[in-house]
């Protein structure tokens, strides 16, 4: 009889402990933003048997994960910490401001910001080695759909959505419609925090260029006409070099402007007929604005704020005109938020919440910058007005009137998925132009 009632006590104390620590586990999170079943379950347990809340906190912990709320996101560190952020996209001239403004407001969270610039191809490589050493420095990444792409291919980077969902509600009926769609093509590694329809628009010196070319066939032979005038850069590390051949399929009638290996006979084509007439590729896009501003080449491949903020920086002639040709479609862009794998919990935290931050509407209208990325916020509701003063006075300035009309009027394709993405980077480096690249 003793052996039995022993027995009974030891049972039912193992049951007290394993709710105990479901219930732990529920309210763990650092958020305002827990589930509606599991706020529910607070106040019962203030009137109920500490046995009878622990099974309802317990079943709503398991309501909420099967519901798919994700990992439960690490409390914030006792103590502030310091951050390493890389950017291979140019994404800081937009987003460096959001994220000072958040190390100003919570320097209970963040100590030192550490600020990384590469190119996206260096990206992988970088992240890897740290990885693979156990010694990961790099906390948040900052990058377009090319370096986003080869790390999905290495396996590099954190699952943040639907994994830590919680700690960003309803941001997916808050993005702008484009901006969701290119923000799916993150896998859930990748958040959106810029965006912009991006092109392709040709720019042009219209000293040298007096009529410019219409159509596709038109913009062909007009390359063909004045050998070594028209440049772009490597599409795996320029956003208009990318935007270029992604958008080349809808101009030319491809068969499948989604698969560059076997859909886009017409667009190859196109490129190796114009290769013998470009001189060289940059590695980047600010050569090619910087030797049209020289008056070395005549006509680029651009984007909206590719043609917008180097007139305002004075790279370019304020002059300087941009086209479009018949029956274009916008390729967008997007600039992306990513973690690496194996970041540790304290910078977890404060990285996330950072991330939170800079989608908020007021910070998202700092994306106006100077035209670097137009118009920029990722956002719905975000308007020119909301923008700092300078940044309002830079588009009154530089913008163009027809950019209202052309994204109005055109519409917004998104660009190729990671696997994609990085097989037409391939196909281009070894059949195009990677022999002719200049860093």
């Amino acid at each position: 009889m003793r052996k039995t009632t022993k027995f009974v006590r030891q049972f039912s104390l193992a049951l007290v402990c394993l709710s105990l620590a479901a219930l732990i586990a529920a309210c763990g999170d650092n958020t305002a933003t827990a589930p509606a079943a599991t706020t529910a379950a607070v106040p019962a347990a203030t009137t109920a048997a500490a046995g009878a809340a622990t099974t309802t906190a317990a079943g709503a912990a398991t309501t909420a994960a099967a519901a798919g709320a994700g990992k439960a996101i690490p409390p914030f560190p006792a103590k502030p910490v310091n951050l390493q952020i890389i950017d291979v996209a140019g994404n800081l001239q937009l987003t460096k401001p959001m994220i000072e403004n958040y190390k100003k407001a919570n320097p209970d969270k963040v100590g030192n910001i550490d600020y990384l610039t590469a190119t996206a191809p260096e990206l992988a490589g970088k992240i890897k080695a740290q990885q693979d050493a156990g010694k990961l420095d790099i906390a948040l990444v900052l990058s377009g759909t090319d370096g986003l792409s080869a790390g999905i291919e290495q396996g590099l980077w954190m699952k943040l959505m639907p994994d830590y969902s919680a700690k960003f509600p309803g941001l997916l009926d808050n993005y702008l419609e484009p901006a969701k769609r290119i923000n799916d093509l993150g896998q859930g590694y990748g958040m959106v925090v810029s965006y912009y329809p991006s092109g392709p628009l040709f720019e042009y010196d219209p000293a040298k260029v007096k009529s410019p070319p219409k159509t596709i066939d038109e913009l062909k032979a007009w390359i063909k006409a004045n050998p070594n005038k028209f440049m772009y850069a490597r599409p795996a590390n320029s956003g208009p070099g990318r935007t270029f051949i992604m958008g080349l399929p809808y101009l030319l009638g491809d068969k499948d402007p989604k698969d560059p290996i076997n859909g886009w006979d017409k667009t190859w084509a196109f490129l190796k007929e114009i290769d013998p007439f470009i001189e060289y590729y940059p590695n980047g896009t600010t050569a090619t604005m910087k030797e049209l501003g020289e008056g070395t080449r005549w006509m680029l491949a651009s984007t909206t704020g590719w043609d917008i903020n180097p007139r305002v920086l004075g790279t370019v002639p304020k002059e300087d005109k941009i086209f479009a040709l018949q029956n274009f479609k916008f390729v967008g862009d997007a600039h992306f938020m990513i973690i690496p794998k194996g970041l540790d919990n304290d910078r977890l935290a404060v990285t996330l919440d950072l991330m939170n931050w800079m989608l908020k509407p007021d910070q998202q209208a700092i994306n106006y910058d100077k035209g670097y990325f137009y118009p920029g916020p990722a956002i719905k509701g975000v308007d020119i007005s909301m923008a700092p003063a300078d940044s309002q006075a830079a588009i009154k300035e530089f913008g163009r009137p027809e950019y209202d009309d052309l994204i109005k009027n055109n519409p917004v394709e998104v660009p190729l998925d990671a696997k994609n993405l990085v097989a037409a980077f391939d196909k281009w480096d070894k059949d195009i132009g990677g022999a002719k690249v200049k860093k």
